[in-house]
């Protein structure tokens, strides 16, 4: 098994990878439901909290402040709105919870790894030291609170 290197973030942008972690452990918790047979409902209403709480800010932060210093026509960045768009889709959709839930789980984590490994670090090779202070002033302030309304995960 290749042995991955350590991703190095600017202090800039560890907030927005904390994020990514916050949403990596959606996926586990939605895997974790799964394989505890939790009833779909419990899942999704906490699904829906975490998609509005913390998914639409985070996505805006990326469009806004973080994909500009790439460019809209950048190939990295063409993808991660394709992807952004599919998991907006994926967490409105109402008809099929668990098929959605289930492609959240799969998609979100291997869409966070995408902008971890490979976009954030083409971000980071170019963005300027105002474009870095950007990012950081308009990432929401503030330690992650998680919902503990129904922890079905535990």
């Amino acid at each position: 098994m290749e042995k991955r290197k350590p991703l190095k973030r600017k202090e800039e942008m560890k907030p927005v990878s904390r994020d990514h972690h916050h949403s990596l452990l959606l996926c586990w918790k939605i895997r974790t439901a799964f394989k505890n047979q939790v009833a779909v409902e419990r899942v999704k209403k906490y699904a829906d909290w975490f998609y509005q709480e913390h998914v639409l800010p985070h996505f805006e932060l990326e469009e806004k402040y973080i994909f500009p210093v790439l460019g809209n026509e950048d190939e990295l960045v063409k993808q991660a709105l394709a992807e952004h768009r599919r998991l907006k889709r994926l967490f409105e959709n109402e008809e099929e919870p668990l098929k959605s839930l289930s492609l959240i789980e799969e998609e979100l984590e291997k869409h966070i790894r995408f902008e971890e490994r490979v976009l954030f670090e083409k971000v980071q090779e170019i963005a300027t030291a105002g474009e870095l202070k950007a990012i950081e002033l308009h990432h929401a302030s503030g330690e992650f609170k998680e919902n503990t309304e129904d922890v079905f995960w535990v």
